[in-house]
């Protein structure tokens, strides 16, 4: 199934995920039988350490380069303009591309770490990534673990609108305000950690709601957040989840189903933006 950016171009949901898959054989594998399953959206990250393993499972999966969806991101030690340049630049030599479909600032500059700097920062490596475009080694651009706050600064300096925010998001975690900015500004919202780092996965009110449709936990997670209208990326190294967690699109939860996984109480498993320091 395909989702549309604002640009026009399609992009695939689920996306496959590759945060703290190991770079080599694991990771190789993985991706191999991600795609060979149907995935063709593959998500990685200079910071996953892995984009050269996502490239050669790429290769090996025989699938060609332009029936793929492939994303990555700069990470938070290349801010600014001509060091996100070379970033990507870096990305595509590992990976073996010569260009990415979709390209993200990993995390926002905060306040707590940069003061007053921080908005020219994100700005500046915005900056970057519209050039990027502009060179053709980017097809869409946007952010990741943004929140408003740190987005408006960027959407009122854009020439190139952000298309994507990538953010946790999973029961307990809906981040709403987040959510509807960037619905208002044309965004669309991607969740990682959908799983909650595999956290939800014993949920008493999950298990039942998946006991009735015959499906797994992980299912019907993953089938709350595209009803929700966002893209899951869900990451796994075996080849029974793998399969398992593609298979999303054959039921579908109803109306008190999907209230009572939203009302499930507040959790954060990931870093929260205004307080990273890394």
């Amino acid at each position: 199934m395909n989702l549309t950016l604002p640009n026009g171009f399609p992009i695939p949901t689920p996306g496959f995920g590759t945060y703290k898959t190991p770079d080599g054989e694991v990771c190789v594998n993985a991706v191999r039988e991600a795609i060979a399953v149907g995935y063709t959206h593959i998500d990685t990250a200079a910071l996953y350490g892995n984009e050269c393993s996502v490239g050669e499972g790429v290769r090996q999966s025989g699938k060609p380069r332009e029936e793929l969806f492939i994303t990555s991101k700069v990470w938070n030690t290349e801010r600014g303009y001509d060091k996100t340049l070379r970033a990507c630049e870096k990305s595509l030599k590992d990976l073996g591309m010569d260009y990415l479909d979709l390209y993200l600032i990993h995390w926002p500059a905060n306040t707590k770490q940069f003061g007053d700097r921080a908005d020219a920062i994100n700005v500046d490596t915005w900056r970057a990534m519209e050039r990027l475009v502009e060179e053709k080694m980017v097809r869409t651009i946007g952010l990741s673990n943004f929140y408003s706050s740190h987005m408006a600064p960027v959407l009122a300096a854009a020439n190139i609108a952000p298309a994507v925010d990538q953010i946790e998001y999973h029961p307990g975690l809906m981040q709403e305000d987040t959510v509807v900015a960037c619905r208002e500004n044309g965004l669309l919202v991607e969740a990682w950690s959908p799983l909650g780092r595999a956290r939800l996965l014993d949920n008493p009110v999950i298990l039942d709601i998946a006991s009735r449709h015959g499906k797994s936990a992980a299912q019907v997670i993953l089938r709350w957040v595209i009803q929700n209208g966002v893209l899951p990326l869900v990451k796994s190294v075996h080849a029974e989840r793998i399969h398992e967690n593609f298979d999303l699109f054959g039921f579908a939860l109803d109306d008190d189903e999907m209230c009572a996984m939203s009302a499930l109480p507040e959790a954060r498993f990931g870093s929260h933006p205004d307080t990273v320091e890394f």
